[in-house]
């Protein structure tokens, strides 16, 4: 059974950084592609960024296009989020997915994903 468990969230001043981590186990996850949402109080689940295992191509949210990064470590079973200047309104629970589509038109919706973390909440102050 596949596992996800994120961690590194926190609570940082607006224009700093984090990197989240999200430890994957119980799959071949080179079949896989990997997604991190984001979810604040009131809102729906927003699309951050997603990876594809295989070739580590990548995709981003508009929200944060040019500001976070997303990477994996295939020794490691794990993916990464680093988060650069970050601003109140990045302020949310963050959550690691698994999906066995690959193509990019579904990396988006979180319909699509078939496993998910418990999430990390990130805090930026103003």
């Amino acid at each position: 059974q596949v596992q996800l468990v994120e961690s590194g969230g926190e609570l940082v001043q607006a224009g700093g950084s984090l990197r989240l981590s999200c430890s994957a186990s119980g799959g071949t996850f080179t079949r896989y592609a990997m997604g991190w949402f984001r979810q604040a109080p009131g809102k729906e689940r927003e699309f951050v960024a997603a990876i594809r295992w295989s070739d580590g191509t990548t995709y981003y949210g508009d929200s944060v296009k040019g500001r976070f990064t997303i990477a994996r470590d295939n020794a490691k079973n794990t993916v990464y989020l680093q988060m650069n200047s970050l601003k109140p309104e990045d302020t949310a629970v963050y959550y690691c997915a698994a999906t066995r589509y690959l193509g990019s038109n579904y990396f988006r919706a979180p319909s699509n994903y078939d496993y998910w973390g418990q999430g990390t909440q990130v805090t930026v102050s103003s």
